[in-house]
């Protein structure tokens, strides 16, 4: 299957006009630390710019279900993705209340690092002490074998790894890429890098 392609932290109207361009499958809402965050007014924004056929992403670390429920009652976002400590409890608590797919992130270093949630995608970053995610560090992605869910490929891929992101996402039936840092100059999404990243990542699928 053809992998698809998240393109996460969108700030700017610009963001959001540039995707509609080239049409990756995900756009990324950032609702937590401090480089990508945006607030509930701004995602509402660029999801009404944002072509209705990317799909939206909200990344939440341990936030308030309600904030959640707030976002996908006004369809602000259609995934949501748990990038912080959040267990299988709360991911129960967040489905009685919210229907949307869930992914969760899980920041590895090694095979023993990876753990089973009750979600409905994983997505794999680098692992890094004090931080979340959102390192633009890649770790080894040779210990993603036999993973029994569909999985989002995160971690430092950029223009210089994505061919070797694409051979492995192919070898281990990864679902998507999921790419920030890699598509910005000077902590802003970069039109031309998206440009290229999207080409490279639709010829590879076919």
């Amino acid at each position: 299957m053809p992998v698809k392609l998240k393109i996460c932290g969108l700030k700017r109207h610009e963001d959001a006009e540039f995707l509609n361009e080239f049409k990756p499958d995900f756009a990324g809402f950032v609702f937590a630390g401090t480089k990508r965050k945006i607030d509930f007014e701004t995602a509402k924004a660029l999801r009404e710019i944002l072509d209705p056929e990317i799909r939206t992403v909200g990344v939440f670390v341990n936030a308030e279900i309600d904030f959640i429920r707030r976002l996908a009652d006004e369809r602000v976002i259609d995934f949501v993705q748990l990038h912080g400590d959040e267990d299988n409890d709360y991911i129960g608590k967040l489905r009685e209340v919210c229907n949307l797919p869930i992914i969760k992130a899980q920041r590895i270093a090694s095979r023993e690092d990876i753990r089973h949630y009750d979600s409905d995608y994983y997505l794999f970053d680098t692992k890094r002490t004090g931080e979340y995610g959102g390192t633009g560090e890649s770790f080894d992605w040779s210990v993603l074998s036999g993973i029994e869910k569909p999985f989002f490929l995160a971690g430092g891929i950029n223009l210089g790894n994505l061919d070797e992101a694409l051979r492995v996402a192919g070898e281990k039936s990864a679902f998507a890429l999921d790419i920030s840092s890699g598509v910005e100059t000077d902590g802003f999404k970069d039109k031309q890098k998206i440009q290229e990243t999207v080409r490279r990542v639709r010829n590879y699928e076919h």
